[in-house]
């Protein structure tokens, strides 16, 4: 593909993101960390090329070289990132029973996660990088 950098990463870089996804999940209150694990789990199937990242000190994944997704736990919600305006209007995606700020959605801890809509916000993202490419 025209563009388009290889994603692959070397053993040492897939062990060290491992160990920081990893020690980042085991200081979670452990109802978050299951969440955030099902969101993990619901970016895997929604974007299976993606390579799992840890930067900005939180998990997130790359896809062909370039930032799919971040997602980071906090006392109240879960943040999503980069979940632009431009990206929720161009997919006609509704947000709005949900707190969003530049760039990011918020997932309340205290309300079932939406586990379609992480699958949509997923594959407009994943569009939106093809698209670019």
């Amino acid at each position: 593909m025209k563009g388009a950098r290889a994603a692959k990463e070397s053993p040492d870089q897939t062990a060290a993101v491992r160990r920081a996804v990893t020690a980042y999940f085991a200081a979670l209150p452990p109802p978050v960390r299951t969440r955030m694990r099902r969101i993990r789990a619901l970016i895997r199937a929604t974007a299976p090329g993606a390579i799992e990242h840890f930067s900005y000190r939180v998990p997130a994944f790359r896809l062909n070289g370039r930032p799919l997704v971040w997602y980071a736990a906090f006392s109240r919600h879960i943040g999503i990132y980069p979940i632009t305006p431009a990206l929720v209007r161009a997919h006609r995606i509704d947000v709005s029973g949900y707190e969003t700020s530049k760039g990011t959605i918020r997932l309340p801890n205290d309300e079932p996660l939406p586990a379609p809509l992480v699958k949509r916000l997923v594959k407009a993202r994943r569009a939106e990088i093809r698209s670019n490419a």
